[in-house]
Formats: structure tokens, sequence, C-alpha cells
């Protein structure tokens, strides 16, 4: 039975509620016979602030790299905006991102049949949609030099971020898309904005390049990051895999979560480069959602995200693609007989609590 290092990093607010879901899909798996996961535990965002002063303690970090898979369930809350900049909550999921060299960003956008009508576009629009958004995640506008507010004098002051990219980062976030698209609809569409933005031209050259040379037998199409928002909202099923920069992969992902109904629905994957030698990646798996210290201890939160971000685990870390078709399909069954949290409810369904949520999804695993 292979043996699998995982490190959860349950976060603040929501996310030690939704990762004690994880954990009971974690213990069924490992009482299945599937796999066996040694499960360790660190603190990230405020939860590390408050502990030790830092967003993430170097140990922690160290812990990340040595485990197979990391997941991570949210960060930070109206109790630490008073915290110095380089120590805020999400410093510490930044320093994973770079410091775990986590380039490409995975979304799946999916609409389960029976929360189609929980979208905010009608149903016919939604329905059985099933988009994968690729987002370049550690170079572009967040990373790049000079990052600066500048004192110009006389009450005057100048912000400064630098949009930068180099060949090889266009390439290998072009590669995962392709890759994906291989196995998938077989389609892949690039966005920038060539229009107006000299890095929008590489990336446009770089990605059709690559595509002539590597990719042919993959239909690629461009289009500019704006009209990419607009067909989202108009014709959403008309994507299957888009690739976008660190800056216009942020946004847009973020609508294509909420074609589906919920934030708390959807999981998300940040990969790095396979090693050539062992065949492994370096990986956090985390859900789209944040922290919403609002409802925090409440029992409220929406655990499916974070477990889905597990099933995401399973797929892309340690290769067990059976398990994450049936975490897959336990989810869409439990949502089909009509179970929701407060933030899917709607007229006629039972709206169950944190904690009941994930454990009808193990019951459901179990009867397969």
């Amino acid at each position: 039975m292979a043996t699998f290092k995982l490190l959860l990093f349950p976060g603040d607010g929501i996310g030690p509620e939704v990762m004690a879901e994880v954990e009971k899909v974690v213990g069924f798996f490992s009482r299945s016979g599937l796999a066996q996961f040694e499960v360790e535990k660190g603190l990230v965002g405020g939860s590390a602030y408050d502990a030790h002063g830092e967003a993430i303690s170097d140990a922690d970090v160290e812990r990340a790299h040595a485990a197979d898979a990391v997941l991570l369930a949210a960060v930070g809350g109206p109790k630490w905006d008073g915290v110095p900049y380089e120590v805020r909550p999400e410093a510490g999921l930044l320093r994973l991102r770079k410091d775990l060299q986590l380039f490409a960003n995975l979304r799946p956008a999916i609409c389960y049949p029976a929360l189609a009508d929980a979208s905010s576009l009608k149903r016919e629009l939604v329905e059985g949609l099933d988009i994968m958004i690729v987002r370049e995640l550690t170079g572009g506008v967040y990373f790049g030099e000079p990052k600066e507010i500048i004192d110009l004098g006389n009450g005057q002051k100048r912000g400064v971020d630098t949009q930068v990219y180099d060949t090889y980062e266009i390439e290998r976030i072009a590669r995962v898309a392709f890759d994906l698209a291989r196995k998938r609809r077989n389609k892949v569409t690039s966005s920038e904005k060539r229009n107006v933005m000299k890095s929008g031209v590489l990336w446009n050259e770089v990605v059709t390049a690559l595509h002539k040379r590597e990719y042919p037998d993959v239909m690629l199409e461009h289009q500019l990051a704006d009209a990419l928002g607009m067909q989202l909202v108009r014709k959403p099923k008309q994507f299957d895999v888009i690739v976008t920069d660190n800056l216009f992969g942020d946004m847009p992902s973020d609508v294509a979560a909420m074609l589906t109904g919920s934030l708390g629905m959807l999981p998300s994957a940040s990969l790095g480069e396979i090693n050539p030698k062992t065949g492994k990646r370096k990986a956090l798996y985390e859900p789209v959602h944040g922290s919403a210290p609002d409802i925090a201890g409440k029992g409220l939160a929406n655990p499916i995200a974070m477990i889905g971000s597990f099933g995401m685990a399973l797929r892309y870390s340690f290769g067990l693609n059976e398990a994450a078709d049936r975490l897959d399909a336990a989810i869409s069954a439990v949502l089909g007989v009509g179970l929701r949290t407060a933030d899917i409810q709607a007229p006629g369904n039972a709206v169950v609590s944190t904690a009941q949520m994930g454990d009808a999804v193990v019951a459901e695993l179990g009867k397969n």
C-alpha cells in the first residue's frame, strides 16, 4: 500500500471547520486500504501570526517541502488588519507559493446539475459547465519589481507595480494548459491584453509558437482579457481550458466560480514543476473561498470546496484517479438528493451543517 505525506494548514476563520471534514474523507480512504496517509498539521496566516508573530514559520515551510501534498483551508480576517504588511496572513500563502515554486494554478469551474438553478445565469447557460482555468501564479504584476509607493512631495505619491514575464514562464504554463486540454475536450483559450501591453504581445507570440511546435493537435484560440470576461457571462460553455497570466487569471477565475452558484463549491490546485528523477511535483491545494470570519464557528460553512481540493490532490499528486472520480461522484450524489449548506440552499432542499455535509459525503463513499 502506498504511503503519502499530507500536510494540513487549517488556517483562519472557517478554515478549521472545513478542514475537519477533509480529515474525515482522508480517514475513509485510509481505512479502505487504497492508500495510507501520514497527516501533519501546521500554522499559516493569522493563526501563525498569533502563535509566533509571522504568517508562516520556517519550520512549517520546510514541512511543506517534505510533504507529498499540502492542503490549505483559508487565511485572514479583520482581526489582523492592523498587522505589518510583511506579516499579514496572506503573506504566508504567498510564501508557500513562492518557496515551493508553484507556478501553475488550476481552478475548475464545474456546475453540478443539482445546482444549475443556484447560478446567477440561466440554467441552460451553465448546466453541464466544466471549465479549467490555468493561471500563471509566480510571475507577472504581483511579483514584478519595482513594486513601491514613491513620495513625490507636495502631497503627491506614485504607486508602481511592474508586469514582467520571460519566455520560459509563459511556455511552462502553456504546456500545463495544452497537456490538460488533451485529456479533456482538446481546446485552449489563451488570454492577455496584447492590444495595450507589451507583456501581452510576448505572451501571445510564445503561446502561438509553442502550439505550432508541440501541440498542433490541440485547438488554440486567443481572446483579450476583457472580452474573455464578457464571454464568460455570455456563453461560458464555449470554453474548455483557459490559460492566462497572474493578474488576468485572478479575476476571471472568480467570475467563473460564481457561474457555478457559490464560491463554496470550488477547489483549486497550485502545482510546481515535475521532478524528472522522482516524477513528483510540489503541490498546494485550497478552496477558492476565503476565511469568512462572519460565519466562523457556526457550522454554516460549505466544506465541498475543501473536500474537492483533496480530490484534486488524489488526482494530481497521488495518481489515484479512480479515487478522485469516486469522491467527485459522491459529492454529486449528495447534492442530487437535495442536501445543501446555507450558501447553496433553495426551496425544498434540506439545509445541513458543515459537519453533516462532510458526514454525508463519507457515507456516500461507503456505498461504493
